[in-house]
């Protein structure tokens, strides 16, 4: 299919708009440069019956985290949702909005992971940091008024990474118990050579983007074989969480993730994968300005409400 029309006016705009690439700057600048990318303005905010900001304990100091309460009495259902931006850009802010919406359409308790970039903080710093995170709100649940049996996480691009590691570790460990996964376009590889890595090189998340990500996350090429860098080596993936895996057909990492849901499915994993024809990666986020952005997120509200009713 061709691009998506809001796609192909938003792309039109971004080339049209003077700047440096992002692959060019180093990753504070960067941060800078994308810092309001996807923020949702304050008077645009979706309202939330409580948020707030707190730090917790992690492996390298305090972990800041922001929770999301829905309206209700609770005890809620709870997310643990890891924002995108290659492991080096995105915050908090930047994530407030799909948060925001997810809380609201769910009925969770979202809590949004403030986790450690690169490259001053390679891997697995940010590994370490959301299972900490996921491992802390299963324990503090009741003062959150969530859960803890009905526990999912979630996140995109890197975040989708994250979610699929963590989720893996906390099988491995023998818990916190996971009650599903969403992974919306999720890094799930790092060789880079499959067909859309090789087809979609400049729609929006460019290839040298993407080698400029890996870059700054590994510490060392032999890090590409980690399954805490590429869940799709895992030597197994059975008795892993029931999985929404959200693809965009424009996106490089469209393969890797439908092969990881192929992958899921083959171990007796419920795995739901839905490719948006036309959009673009980042696609979720951009959901003020993409139609396709709003029925993924609804999607995704509808998928864990699914999942925490069972």
């Amino acid at each position: 299919m061709p691009l998506d029309p809001q796609v192909k006016v938003l792309m039109d705009q971004i080339a049209a708009a003077p700047g440096p690439t992002l692959h060019t700057l180093e990753p504070a600048e960067a941060r800078r440069l994308t810092a309001n990318m996807f923020r949702v303005p304050p008077e645009r905010a979706e309202k939330i019956a409580k948020v707030e900001d707190r730090k917790i304990p992690g492996p390298a100091g305090e972990i800041p985290i922001r929770i999301y309460t829905p309206e209700g009495t609770g005890p809620f259902p709870v997310l643990v949702f890891f924002h995108g931006g290659g492991w080096v850009i995105m915050d908090l802010e930047t994530h407030d909005g799909p948060c925001r919406a997810l809380t609201n359409k769910a009925g969770c308790v979202t809590v949004s992971v403030d986790y450690r970039l690169a490259p001053e903080n390679k891997f697995p710093a940010g590994v370490e940091d959301c299972f900490a995170a996921t491992k802390w709100v299963a324990a503090h649940a009741k003062e959150l008024n969530a859960d803890a049996n009905r526990l999912a996480v979630g996140g995109d691009s890197a975040g989708g990474n994250l979610s699929a590691v963590i989720s893996q570790l906390a099988r491995d460990a023998g818990g916190p118990k996971i009650a599903f996964q969403l992974l919306i376009y999720p890094a799930t590889e790092a060789e880079l050579d499959t067909y859309s890595h090789k087809t979609f090189t400049d729609y929006f998340l460019t290839k040298d983007d993407i080698v400029y990500f890996w870059k700054h996350y590994l510490r060392s090429p032999a890090d590409r074989k980690d399954p805490r860098i590429a869940p799709a080596l895992a030597k197994s993936f059975k008795g892993l969480p029931p999985a929404l895996i959200i693809t965009a057909e424009f996106d490089p990492l469209r393969d890797e993730g439908e092969t990881y849901g192929e992958k899921l499915r083959a171990a007796g994993v419920p795995v739901t994968v839905t490719r948006y024809e036309g959009m673009i990666h980042g696609f979720f986020s951009m959901y003020e300005v993409l139609d396709k952005g709003k029925l993924a997120i609804d999607e995704s509200a509808a998928a864990l409400r699914k999942a925490f009713a069972k």
